[in-house]
């Protein structure tokens, strides 16, 4: 008995899918998107062989800077350097102690960024973040005195500690790279990077972040601990005084480098076959049963939205730039679906009952769908 075809809800439904076959048969396909092509005039220049090889210059340069005070977390150097050139945000989940702190102002003292750090708590204010205006009696007006989400590297500590009014404070500054104070518009700097953090095993006194601002995150990593021998190295750098928090790493670019690297990573080159890719795979995340089965497909409550499939065109495009390439390859999106998808593939009660993660449902739909 042939399954039932998912439903559509609003707007011009995609072509559906044809009905699983038979248990011999292959897995049913996905559908393929119609689009029309883009003009040659629409298109941004390809990089150049010059700017290739300086943004590999700086990347290089960036990346030693940063080893040279971060024992290991190579993972986490990989995610912060996606999000900065991709001009996304990124949210770190950990167990406190992993240097999260430690690894975002490295990154920021790189690139001779301006750092502020937030640490969140239940009684933090909007304000507190964004700005105010304060009474000057002496002149009869008010100025306006900018919050620390005005710099370059903003990390949000323990962003669940904060309450929900405070979270949805960053939503401007974040989305519309913005805050308004009094009335009055103001532009954050740019570049512009938030790193969240947030700690997964003390819930108590927590606001849980709505989907909305997930959503708005590029990317989700998950930083674990360091092995035996990093954490002898950690030691060793102790005794040496190179994690002397007074010690700072060596300035190795500038902000109209990052503005550069930022540049190049946008124009680099994404086949027609990696697009469609990319948009089967977040299409199958809405549409599960079909494709991973009933029990697996029924565990995700809502699929990615369309911020997944724009965050796996984006990253995609950064991490080809970093392994030194102008083009992207499908193993790139593969190599991004956990960073992409975990915190945008929401799961049933049911799911966490049962003890399936994100990361199972996420293999599941990548084997689900071909690669071109």
């Amino acid at each position: 008995m042939t399954e039932p075809q998912p439903a559509f809800h609003g707007g011009q439904a995609p072509p559906p899918p044809p009905p699983p076959p038979a248990a011999a048969a292959p897995a049913p396909q996905t559908p393929t998107p119609t689009a029309p092509p883009a003009s040659a005039a629409d298109a941004k220049p390809a990089p150049t062989d010059a700017e290739l090889a300086a943004a590999r210059a700086t990347l290089r340069t960036v990346s030693e800077a940063y080893s040279a005070k971060m024992v290991g977390q190579e993972r986490l150097r990989t995610s912060l350097l996606i999000s900065l050139m991709a001009g996304g945000h990124i949210l770190l989940e950990s167990v406190p102690g992993l240097a999260k702190t430690t690894a975002a102002s490295t990154l920021a003292d790189t690139v001779q960024a301006e750092f502020k750090r937030i640490q969140c708590t239940p009684d933090l204010l909007p304000s507190d973040i964004t700005g105010t205006q304060i009474y000057e009696s002496a002149t009869g007006t008010f100025r306006t005195v900018l919050g620390p989400v005005h710099a370059n590297f903003v990390l949000l500590d323990e962003i669940n500690r904060s309450s929900a009014k405070t979270q949805s404070a960053m939503l401007e500054a974040m989305q519309e790279r913005q805050t308004t104070i009094g009335g009055e518009v103001h532009k954050v700097p740019h570049p512009f990077l938030v790193i969240a953090t947030q700690n997964p095993i003390e819930q108590e006194g927590t606001y849980e972040l709505p989907e909305a601002q997930m959503d708005r995150f590029l990317l989700k990593e998950i930083v674990e601990y360091p092995s035996p021998a990093e954490e002898l190295e950690v030691l060793a750098r102790i005794d040496s005084g190179a994690l002397d928090p007074e010690r700072h790493v060596r300035t190795s670019a500038t902000l109209a480098d990052v503005e550069q690297l930022q540049d190049v990573a946008s124009r680099i080159y994404v086949d027609p076959a990696v697009r469609q890719y990319i948009v089967s795979l977040v299409y199958v995340t809405r549409n599960p049963v079909p494709y991973i089965g009933e029990r697996l497909g029924g565990f995700i409550k809502y699929g990615a939205s369309p911020r997944g499939t724009i965050a796996f065109l984006q990253a995609a495009r950064a991490l080809a730039l970093l392994n030194g390439r102008n083009h992207v390859i499908p193993e790139d999106v593969r190599s991004l679906r956990h960073l992409v998808l975990r915190h945008r593939v929401l799961l049933t009660f049911e799911a966490e009952a049962e003890g399936v993660r994100s990361e199972e449902i996420i293999d599941a739909v990548f084997g689900a769908v071909p690669t071109p």
